[in-house]
């Protein structure tokens, strides 16, 4: 062989070198996020989520990618969302904002392994078999907000210790949740001597609808049920609510933040902190069968101070004292 068609071949040879190393690298795992609403409604969260995702090593474009699916409200979708990320092939599901996303990706597969992030008991809803030993291929974080119905009726009533009607504005296609919460609310506001007035309202319209027949029947408070659609709709609820002069308890502090009344839940910045540190573990090969579900420990109850004035309410210095943070 001649030495200009050795060097020929020899040059050709190391750069094929590198797009042989590269094709041989192994690809990098994708976790593909479910959600009930939208990008913008989950900015703070989704901060907390690659919080924890780096806690375990995994940083979003350097070494996992994520695909991201909204059903931007629209419940129906998540069945066919969850069906693509499945034929995607991802790594992992993250299944976040509720128990419709958990339940369209657990219908839509049995084998890829799914995180999910709920406000209600995942043993009572049949996500899993224990929070011990979850079994099969879910597991997640238990955030408690479904479950604190009672409490946020009880702090209510010191705050607005006159009422006797509390309207409860449930979305019906978040039926999982509106379930819930009616199941506790009832019972509840019987309990203080309370009347519930029941509104559905599942989109944007709907909401100024129900708002609209406090004209005809106002009720003395108004309780917020958990949806991840009306975390959404915060500026639009707490905006009317303004109008209508009806004080309003809320599951979390994002209400409050945009001038709502009061809120008292888990710190949902730290559920979903913890949401992304079992997507890590996942994509590090543990399994989900061995990954007992998280409960929130976390609990806030924070108090605009403002609005109640605006609102002429006075508040009871018991609640001052147990407020985690009252916004001037």
């Amino acid at each position: 062989m001649r030495r200009r068609d050795f060097i020929t071949l020899l040059g050709g040879a190391a750069a094929a070198w590198p797009l042989a190393a590269r094709a041989q690298q192994p690809a990098m795992p994708v976790i593909g996020l479910l959600g009930a609403t939208s990008f913008e409604n989950n900015l703070d969260r989704l901060r907390a989520f690659r919080q924890g995702l780096k806690e375990i090593g995994c940083v979003e474009g350097e070494n996992v990618a994520i695909e991201y699916r909204w059903a931007d409200g629209q419940y129906d979708r998540l069945p066919a969302l969850a069906g693509e990320l499945v034929r995607r092939q991802v790594a992992v599901i993250a299944s976040a904002e509720g128990p419709s996303a958990a339940f369209a990706a657990k219908a839509a597969t049995t084998t890829i392994p799914i995180v999910f992030v709920v406000s209600d008991d995942p043993v009572r809803l049949g996500l899993v078999a224990s929070l011990a030993r979850p079994g099969s291929n879910l597991t997640g974080i238990n955030f408690f907000s479904a479950e604190l119905v009672a409490k946020r009726l009880e702090l209510l009533r010191e705050l607005v210790p006159g009422a006797t009607r509390v309207a409860v504005l449930v979305n019906p296609a978040d039926a999982t949740n509106t379930e819930t919460i009616l199941r506790d609310a009832e019972p509840a506001a019987r309990a203080i001597g309370w009347q519930i007035q029941v509104h559905n309202a599942d989109t944007s319209r709907a909401i100024d609808a129900s708002f609209a027949a406090f004209v005809r029947e106002p009720p003395d408070a108004l309780f917020v049920g958990s949806s991840p659609f009306y975390s959404s709709r915060r500026i639009q609820l707490v905006q009317l609510a303004a109008r209508h002069a009806v004080p309003a308890v809320y599951v979390g502090r994002q209400y409050v933040e945009v001038g709502g009344l009061m809120s008292y839940g888990a710190n949902l910045i730290d559920a979903w902190r913890q949401f992304g540190v079992y997507t890590g573990r996942i994509i590090k090969g543990a399994k989900p069968a061995d990954l007992p579900v998280v409960q929130a420990s976390k609990f806030e109850l924070v108090i605009n101070a403002q609005t109640a004035r605006m609102l002429g309410l006075t508040i009871p210095d018991k609640l001052l004292a147990l407020a985690d943070e009252v916004i001037e």
